[in-house]
C-alpha cells in the first residue's frame, strides 16, 4: 500500500482517547469530510481511447471473484464474466449496467488531487553485511492488536496497536525508537540505505534485489499504530525545501547531501510499517482488496468516500502534462489518501514507474460508475 501509506491502521490518537476516559465511552472521532455524488450521464464523461477503456475494465473485472460476494456488485460481476474484451462490447456493457456520478467535494468542487505510487526495487541482502545493515522487520512478537469495534461498534474496522507493560497496554514504539533500538521482530532482509526503507514503507510493498540475481518480494503486514506524517512536510517546515519542490527525488537528493540529518528527518514521521514476504510472480503487488494491482489502471482511494472495488472514470494528467483519461479500479487504500475527490494511481514496478509516481501531484476529476438500481454509498447526494 505513496505518500499514501498503504493500509495505515487506527492512529495513536484513539489510544490517547481511550486511556484518558477511565472506562467511559471514547470521544467520537471527528466526522470525515463527506463527498457529494452528482448525477451525470455517459455523455458527460471525457472521451477515452479504446485501449484504455478495455484495460481499465479488465483491471476492475480482475477483482470480480471477490466482488461477487458483495451484494452491490454480485449481478454486475456475474454479467461481466461473459463480456468480450472488445471496446464496443465493453462500452455497451458499462452503459447498460452502470450509472454515472460526478465526485464532488463538500463545497461542490469537482477538482481534486491525484498522486501516484509504485512498487520499488531496492538493493539488499538476506544476511546483514557492512553495506546492507538496515533491517526490514516483520510483525513484532510483542505488538498487540485490538479490534476496537468489538467494544465500540461505531469504530468498525479500527484497530488499536500497543504493547503490554504488566497489565497496562501502552502505545507501541515510534519509528524513532525502532530505528534506534530495533524491534522484537524477525528481520526479512537488510537494505543498504535508510531512505530506501522509508520509501518502501511509504509505498507499502516492493522488491529487494539480492546479490545472486533473485528478488525478494515483500508487502505490508501491519503498522505500529502511530499516525503517518509526511517527511516532506518536515523538510518544508525546516526551510530545506519549498512546498512545490517536494517530490521523492528531491527528498532523496536532500538526504544524500545531508547524511548526518537523516535520522532527524526519519524521526519526524512516527509511523512505522512492518512487512511480510510474498510469493514471487510477474503480477502486480496486492492492494487492500487482496487482488494484484494493474499498472496504470488501479488506484488507492479513501474508502470513507469510495467503496473498495468500485469502478471509476479518471481524468487527470501525467507530470509532463500528457492527459490521462481512463476507467480505473479502486483496489487499494492509503493513510495519506484522504478527501472527497482523491486518488493515488499505481504506476507499476521499478525506477521508471517510481519517477512518475514521485513527481505526480496533479489536479483531476473522478466519476463513480455504480450499479443501476443500487443504493449509493451513505453520503449526501445532490438531486
Amino acid at each position: 500500500m505513496k505518500l499514501p501509506l498503504r493500509h495505515l491502521g487506527w492512529t495513536l490518537s484513539v489510544l490517547a482517547l481511550l486511556a484518558g476516559c477511565n472506562g467511559s465511552a471514547p470521544e467520537k472521532p471527528k466526522p470525515h469530510p463527506l463527498a457529494t455524488y452528482v448525477g451525470a450521464t455517459w455523455k458527460d464523461l471525457p472521451q477515452v481511447s479504446d485501449s484504455d477503456l478495455v484495460a481499465g475494465f479488465e483491471s476492475w473485472r480482475s477483482a470480480c471473484e471477490r466482488l461477487k460476494r458483495d451484494a452491490v456488485w454480485a449481478n454486475t460481476c456475474t454479467a461481466a464474466a461473459a463480456v468480450p474484451s472488445s471496446p464496443a462490447e465493453v462500452r455497451s456493457f458499462l452503459q447498460a449496467q452502470l450509472d454515472v456520478y460526478s465526485m464532488r467535494s463538500a463545497e461542490n468542487n469537482a477538482n481534486g488531487l491525484i498522486t501516484g505510487y509504485y512498487e520499488p526495487v531496492y538493493p539488499g541482502s538476506l544476511a546483514q553485511t557492512d553495506s546492507a545493515n538496515v533491517p526490514i522487520y516483520g510483525v513484532p512478537d510483542d505488538m498487540i492488536v485490538v479490534a476496537l469495534d468489538s467494544v465500540y461498534p461505531e469504530l468498525k474496522g479500527k484497530r488499536l496497536r500497543g504493547r503490554l507493560e504488566g497489565r497496562v497496554l501502552k502505545p507501541y514504539d515510534t519509528a524513532e525508537t525502532i530505528n534506534a533500538q530495533g524491534a522484537k521482530a524477525p528481520v526479512l532482509a537488510w537494505l543498504t540505505d535508510p531512505m530506501d526503507l522509508q520509501f518502501l514503507q511509504i509505498q507499502g510493498s516492493g522488491r529487494i534485489q539480492l546479490e545472486d540475481g533473485r528478488q525478494l518480494r515483500i508487502g505490508y503486514a501491519d503498522q505500529n499504530g502511530h499516525p503517518y506524517r509526511p517527511i516532506g512536510r518536515w523538510l518544508v517546515e525546516q526551510g530545506q525545501l519549498k512546498k512545490e519542490e517536494v517530490t521523492m527525488g528531491s527528498i532523496h537528493a536532500w538526504a544524500q547531501s545531508n547524511p548526518t540529518r537523516v535520522p532527524e528527518l526519519l524521526a519526524s514521521n512516527p509511523s512505522y510499517v512492518f512487512f511480510s514476504t510474498r510469493p514471487d510472480s510477474n503480477e502486480g503487488p496486492r492492494g487492500s482488496l487482496n487482488v494484484p494491482l494493474t499498472a496504470g489502471y488501479s488506484v488507492a482511494i479513501d474508502r470513507k468516500v469510495i467503496p473498495l472495488g468500485s469502478l471509476l472514470w479518471l481524468s487527470t494528467t501525467r507530470p509532463d502534462g500528457a492527459p490521462v483519461v481512463r476507467p480505473v479500479a479502486a483496489q487499494d487504500t492509503g493513510g495519506a489518501i484522504t478527501g472527497e475527490v482523491r486518488a493515488d494511481l499505481f504506476w507499476g514496478t521499478g525506477s521508471e514507474a517510481g519517477k512518475l509516481a514521485g513527481d505526480m501531484k496533479q489536479q483531476g476529476q473522478i466519476w463513480l460508475l455504480w450499479p443501476k438500481g443500487t443504493a449509493l454509498p451513505a453520503v449526501p447526494q445532490v438531486p
